[in-house]
């Protein structure tokens, strides 16, 4: 199978992490992970939230610079299977106009 070949922009073509905390008490180690993670500069970043039970002010605020500063390198942040309230949480705050939300099946409706 041949290696895909990536513009000189990324270094990696995807990077996948689960969460299964994303509140302000975890903040400082989440928040450090993604900047080691943009360093890679990956073409797209999965993040799966499917063990992850809510998501508070602070989440949604790193969520949304992890998705500016992925955005600005034509990168993507991509949210995949959030349970049913960390879902409701995101459309309530338009989050998933803004990102890509797939579940384990495909995108979301």
């Amino acid at each position: 199978m041949a290696t895909p070949v990536l513009p000189a922009r990324y270094t990696l073509p995807l990077v996948e992490v689960r969460v299964t905390e994303l509140d302000l008490g975890c903040l400082p180690e989440v928040g450090a992970v993604f900047d080691r993670l943009l360093a890679l500069r990956p073409a797209q970043i999965v993040l799966d939230l499917s063990d992850c039970r809510h998501l508070d002010a602070a989440a949604i605020g790193l969520l949304l610079d992890v998705h500016r500063r992925l955005a600005r390198a034509d990168a993507a942040l991509t949210v995949r299977s959030p349970n049913p309230r960390v879902r409701r949480i995101l459309h309530t705050t338009h989050l998933d106009q803004v990102l890509s939300i797939v579940s384990e099946e495909g995108p979301a409706a």
